[in-house]
């Protein structure tokens, strides 16, 4: 009785939420007011479903969401944030690569490596001041697994992984907008392109190696997003997306 009535209430949420649940993505493109009952139904969750496997990915409560909310603020009503969420995780043979044999030396019987891609989230947002703002966050994980004989004559195999999250953002400027460099230069591990012409186009990117915890993450993001606001004076343009 007690599944029972979690399950109806996963039916009654949004079919985006239910969609985070059951399938861990989803791809849409929607008006900005249209986002505002898919956040509500998702901040519902925890009050009306307990149980784990039921749950949406963390990342959707800690990046996906706060995401959404910032770039609404900055859009126009009519405005279309679009969405492709893929909150499966890096362990879908999709994302994974084809193993390729590496060089040994004794005492390892064999190795080999791989490459896994998870373009995990992709948003793009029509703002007020009439640029477009482009957002994509890609894991890229190298793993390697490795067969050696120990002393003792026993065979183990490892497998060793090292991740980077990669965040990069484009924004769009609206026709023969300003633009003005920044008076200070962006931190080390970002990256800032700017392609000048009647719509100038600013790109950031920047890297995060290692497992950061998700606001760790979430701060890298907004940090990387601030980015391209920082090349258009003040009070030409809508309010940066911090």
């Amino acid at each position: 009785m007690f599944w029972r009535k979690q399950r109806a209430a996963i039916a009654r949420f949004h079919p985006l939420h239910q969609a985070l649940i059951h399938q861990r993505g989803f791809t849409v493109s929607l008006r900005r007011d249209d986002w505002e009952p898919v956040i509500r139904s998702l901040a519902g969750h925890a009050a009306q479903v307990r149980r784990a496997k039921w749950r949406p990915p963390s990342r959707a409560g800690a990046v996906l969401v706060p995401l959404l909310r910032v770039l609404a603020a900055d859009m126009r009503p009519d405005g279309v944030l679009s969405v492709a969420a893929d909150l499966r995780g890096m362990e879908v043979p999709d994302k994974n690569g084809t193993p390729h044999p590496m060089p040994v030396q004794h005492p390892v019987l064999s190795a080999e490596q791989w490459w896994a891609m998870d373009p995990w989230l992709r948003m793009r947002a029509e703002l007020r001041d009439g640029s477009v703002l482009e957002l994509a966050v890609t894991d890229r994980t190298r793993r390697r697994r490795i067969r050696k004989r120990n002393p003792r004559g026993k065979i183990k195999t490892k497998v060793k992984s090292k991740t980077v999250h990669m965040v990069s953002v484009t924004r769009r400027l609206p026709k023969d907008a300003a633009v003005r460099r920044p008076g200070s230069a962006p931190p080390g591990w970002v990256r800032v392109r700017v392609r000048p012409g009647s719509r100038t186009v600013i790109r950031a990117s920047g890297k995060l190696p290692g497992a950061p915890t998700e606001e760790r993450l979430m701060e890298a993001i907004l940090h990387v997003s601030t980015e391209p606001f920082r090349w258009t004076p003040p009070g030409t343009t809508g309010r940066a997306a911090r």
